[in-house]
């Protein structure tokens, strides 16, 4: 089978291509077809089966004889900590905390919010709701207690788990303050909470409300496999919304197993048994999908881990891991790799590991830029596989279907659309864009099934957000352009795209060649309010570990750059040297909240922001810059 034929046959036939993925998952009621489209735009897949996501994720790879099989191996540099859960330990240990939770009366379409650090309960916690169909919400550890509370009072749940504290390099995060702030801002009150207590920081507990994680399951039966309807909330996961608000995209059960299966061998090539490695955090999506489901579902040994690319203790531990547990295909972020680049830009830690059962590294998240990409893949000398997709998606959308067949790469692309997905350019009009022309990205409806069918509790904010600026498509919110070969690149979320004088420019362009300077370990390039031309592009750099340079010098030459290969149309005058760029905890750049600073304007703390600190050195640089800062 080629990508052509894969991707043709699902063009000729939706329904029999969707039925035909589903024939790899247990059902314990088999759906009568793939798509139900009463309720269009709002359209649903497999809803009429019965089937249960723990069940396909644990029990039958026991019941298979997978049993002594790792599941999940845990690896934790922060606390120098290494364990292996087998198969049929998982088991045990989902059915008896599911048993617990249903002692406490969660049922299905509960809902519990689980707010847990880099540990395997956090696993265990997420598919012991899955086994009662029970619909988590997991927010990231460490969030701040005032976002916690808005999605309290979103989610209702019955119960929240959670964890007393994370574990960074540098300093030890103490959730359980944060957990009680937040119950005491929140209107709704949850019934319990759970606390795994963890040694590096003990928690007090609420008398009556709040249990001991191995207290509380200490004497609860095993549950078993509740099925719920194929298109019944598997989860709720928020994301960021221009509001304020947060979105709760809900995941349906049915589309979510068929789909996430199908890519671990189409899309990630490997095959059960295996070692896959995702190297993100429970709380993103990625961490859902390819840290806790897909690998469970499709029978590989999934890792979790707790640290960081870099100090933790140095930047060898990604390569450390890899060896260590044979890792046969590996899922980062790029600002994971260009913080490893930064602080080893000669590969040098990579030689010190045997990396032998190594075949692929993808990345996703961002935009990958091809300096990253090139550099990777002359280090590892294995194919660097940048892929895109969404929180609201699930799943990659847009990739090279190394499982299928390896396509040419280019760098600076995610590659080809894959089965369920028709990419379209299109202008502000809607109307489709030429072969290398700029535009918004969007996809015919329905979308493929485990995508969102909803926000949670905002059916009209789901479609006026997605569904109303393009009928009849799905909007993505990100820009780019699709080459001749059919090739998308995505150079921008929408509103980074900016207009100079009439002008409309990727700023994800001008970052490829900023990061193309051999000095320069990742940047930003935002476009700032400019009385004259409507905006101005401003560039950030950050420097590779060892240059001692001047910083006047290195601007210049960056700004010499953008005028040689964009040109002096990218109106491009001003960069500066700053030592590190905002970002979110998942590794994205916060160019938004940059422009903000630049303007003068009022912004709102990122609630997912991982150093508040490093704004005000963005401040000052603009200043200098003689922008308001």
């Amino acid at each position: 089978m080629t990508y052509a034929k894969s991707y043709a046959a699902w063009q000729a036939d939706p329904e029999t291509f969707w039925m035909d993925a589903a024939g790899a998952i247990d059902w314990d009621r088999a759906p009568s077809k793939a798509l139900f489209e009463d309720n269009a735009p709002l359209y649903e897949w497999f809803s009429d089966g019965m089937v249960n996501t723990c069940w396909n994720a644990v029990d039958r790879h026991v019941k298979s004889g997978r049993g002594t099989q790792a599941a999940i191996i845990y690896d934790s540099p922060v606390t120098d900590t290494k364990a292996t859960i087998t198969y049929a330990d998982l088991q045990t240990r989902v059915a008896r905390l599911a048993g617990a939770l249903a002692q406490r009366g969660v049922t299905k379409g509960d809902r519990v919010v689980i707010y847990m650090p880099m540990v395997p309960e956090a696993l265990v916690a997420m598919l012991a709701c899955a086994r009662l169909g029970a619909v988590h919400s997991v927010v990231f550890g460490g969030f701040a207690a005032h976002e916690l509370a808005v999605r309290i009072d979103d989610a209702t749940p019955k119960a929240i788990i959670a964890g007393s504290c994370g574990i960074e390099p540098s300093r030890v995060v103490k959730y359980k303050p944060l957990l009680d702030d937040a119950i005491e801002q929140a209107t709704h009150k949850p019934e319990f909470c759970v606390i795994l207590q963890r040694e590096q920081c003990l928690a007090d507990l609420v008398d009556g409300r709040d249990f001991e994680w191995d207290a509380f399951q200490a004497d609860a039966p095993l549950a078993d496999c509740v099925p719920v309807e194929g298109n019944h909330p598997a989860y709720i996961l928020y994301t960021s919304g221009t509001t304020g608000q947060p979105k709760g995209v809900v995941r349906p059960t049915g589309g979510h197993l068929v789909a996430l299966n199908w890519t671990m061998r189409n899309v990630y090539a490997v095959e059960p048994g295996e070692v896959f490695w995702a190297a993100s955090d429970v709380g993103w999506v990625v961490g859902h999908s390819y840290i806790c489901y897909a690998p469970l579902i499709h029978g590989n040994t999934t890792i979790v881990f707790e640290g960081k690319p870099v100090g933790t203790p140095d930047p060898g531990t990604f390569w450390r891991v890899m060896s260590e547990h044979k890792v046969a295909s590996f899922f980062t972020a790029p600002t994971a790799l260009r913080a490893v680049k930064r602080e080893d830009p000669a590969g040098d830690y990579i030689g010190k590991y045997d990396l032998s059962a190594l075949r692929n590294v993808y990345l996703a998240g961002e935009r990958a830029d091809p300096d990253t990409i090139t550099w990777a893949q002359d280090k590892l000398g294995v194919p660097i596989i940048d892929h895109w997709w969404q929180t609201e998606l699930g799943y990659p959308a847009v990739c090279n279907p190394v499982g299928i067949e390896l396509l040419p790469v280019k760098p600076g692309s995610p590659a080809v659309p894959m089965p369920g997905y028709a990419m379209k350019i299109v202008n502000d009009e809607g109307d489709e864009m030429p072969a290398g022309e700029l535009g918004a990205i969007v996809t015919p409806l329905p979308l493929p099934p485990g995508t969102l069918q909803t926000l949670w509790n905002a059916e009209d904010r789901y479609l006026k957000s997605y569904l109303t600026n393009f009928p009849g498509h799905y909007e993505t919110g990100d820009a780019g352009y699709i080459d001749e070969d059919g090739y998308l690149f995505i150079m921008a979320r929408t509103d980074d795209v900016i207009n100079v004088a009439g002008h409309r420019l990727s700023t994800g362009a001008m970052e490829e060649v900023l990061a193309a300077h051999p000095d320069v370990a990742e940047c930003a390039v935002i476009g700032v309010s400019d009385a004259l031309k409507g905006q101005a592009p401003v560039g950030f750099v950050c420097l590779s570990a060892g240059v001692d340079r001047d910083h006047g010098d290195i601007a210049t030459e960056c700004v010499k750059l953008i005028r040689d290969q964009i040109g002096p149309v990218a109106a491009f005058k001003q960069a500066c040297v700053v030592s590190r760029l905002p970002k979110t905890r998942s590794g994205k750049i916060l160019r938004a909240t940059m422009v903000k600073i630049a303007d003068g304007a009022d912004y709102k703390m990122p609630a997912t922001i991982e150093d508040p600190t490093v704004l005000d050195e963005i401040g000052a640089a603009l200043k200098t810059l003689g922008y308001p800062g």
